[in-house]
């Protein structure tokens, strides 16, 4: 099942609400996450009737689907951020506000409207913040059934819901009729550590996602799995799910760059899907690998290609005859994945034969324990020679030794009577071993 993503318009504060949205549909994505507040659908705004028509217009001209976020920091109260909520003293604003939102969603014909519990007072009691949240609810799920509205409720970190099972806990008390939003990032901050598990447990009871701790992986471009979340298995997970609603993209604090950052966002979690769904089915079909690995490319990019090779190898055990003819019969790109990802002492000489600069760093790397210490030194001896970076090979203080040095010296007395020199490197690894 195809992902449907969103992106969320509090990630383009400083755009009005016309040009975020074509921005939005013109990048892509298949819904957006409309954020109540004062530059963009105020509920307050006098004319809000005819603002509610022409979007619900220009939603429908551009084909985007929408949800409604309540997150908005200082509409109710401009001295303090998010206040009041469901557990003030005074809780008729936010419930005011709430009944507004649905009402909006109800016109604009909102998959659903999100919200939260906000924050305990330090004066409030736990049972009396319960009881105050618990009654709010309730109000503003009664009004929602009469618009017809879902509404999903967000377990928010350092709120008084803040997981899955406080969550649970409210509905309990409220009833079956409260959905659930959840935002992906938090499942890393308060649900079990295995976050594609996390998803799965919320998956019977979504009806609204945010997704938004990309934003590493987004901005240092870094291989999918090095960020504080891993992408591909958790998007499997809830496409596993059978969620068919929004994910929406939730970057509220990078206006200031939004369209680039949204393009780069859907950019990244569409390979990241495709990396998921190219990982489960290698698990079941390890023969895939012939169509995934050339695949690699198109759909992850240049920058994430080899880390998604890498992945897609390592998701199977693969024999040696296997890995053998994924190598032999790849290009060098996929070569290069095999040797780092299953590496053999043939397949690194047969690296080693060749005169691809990326080949041979490969065969340099942790799979190069299986060359002998003479093939080792070799490969080090020609790599200087190639002109490639020392840092690249793997253990090299441990294993560089007096015959290396002996080599090395050899091949710079050849440069010195050609009129060359060696790398700097070289020279500094030689002058050590000397």
């Amino acid at each position: 099942m195809s992902i449907r993503w969103g992106y969320g318009t509090n990630g383009f504060a400083n755009h009005r609400l016309d040009d975020a949205l074509a921005i939005i549909a013109e990048l892509g994505y298949q819904g957006v996450a409309l954020t109540l507040d004062h530059g963009h659908l105020d509920p307050y705004a006098p004319d809000l009737r005819a603002q509610v028509d022409r979007t619900a217009h220009r939603l429908a001209e551009l084909g985007l689907t929408v949800v409604i976020e309540t997150g908005a920091r200082y509409l109710l109260d401009p001295r303090r951020k998010h206040s009041p909520t469901f557990l003030h003293d005074d809780p008729a604003p936010r419930l005011d506000f709430l009944k507004r939102a649905a009402d909006i969603a109800a016109d604009l014909g909102a998959q659903a409207m999100s919200c939260w519990s906000g924050v305990r007072p330090a004066h409030v009691p736990e049972a009396a913040a319960w009881d105050r949240l618990a009654d709010g609810v309730a109000q503003v799920l009664e009004h929602a059934r009469q618009r017809q509205v879902v509404v999903g409720f967000e377990p928010e970190p350092g709120m008084l819901v803040d997981t899955l099972a406080t969550w649970r806990e409210l509905r309990d008390r409220v009833g079956d009729g409260l959905g659930l939003t959840l935002d992906i990032g938090h499942c890393r901050a308060n649900e079990p550590a295995d976050v594609p598990e996390c998803v799965r447990q919320a998956g019977p009871h979504l009806v609204n996602v945010q997704i938004d701790d990309m934003v590493r992986g987004v901005h240092e471009h870094l291989e999918f799995g090095e960020g504080e979340i891993d992408f591909p298995p958790v998007l499997r997970a809830l496409a596993d799910t059978g969620y068919d609603g929004l994910v929406a993209v939730e970057l509220a604090r990078h206006s200031h760059a939004a369209p680039e950052v949204a393009a780069r966002s859907l950019t990244f979690l569409r390979a990241a899907q495709w990396l998921g769904d190219a990982l489960a089915r290698v698990r079941r079909d390890p023969a895939a690998l012939a169509v995934l690995l050339p695949a690699a490319r198109r759909h992850v990019g240049a920058d994430g290609a080899e880390g998604a090779r890498i992945r897609l190898l390592q998701a199977t055990l693969l024999s040696p005859e296997q890995a053998t003819d994924l190598y032999r019969y790849g290009d060098n790109d996929e070569k290069r994945a095999v040797l780092r990802a299953w590496p053999s002492a043939e397949l690194l000489r047969d690296a080693l034969r060749s005169n691809d600069t990326r080949l041979v760093a490969a065969a340099l790397g942790q799979g190069a324990e299986l060359l002998s210490d003479a093939e080792w030194r070799q490969a080090v001896l020609k790599s200087v020679f190639m002109g490639l970076p020392l840092a690249q090979v793997h253990d090299l203080d441990r294993r560089a030794d007096a015959e290396l040095g002996r080599m090395l010296d050899g091949l710079r007395r050849e440069r010195e009577a050609a009129g060359r020199t060696m790398p700097a490197d070289a020279v500094r690894l030689l002058e050590r071993l000397l």
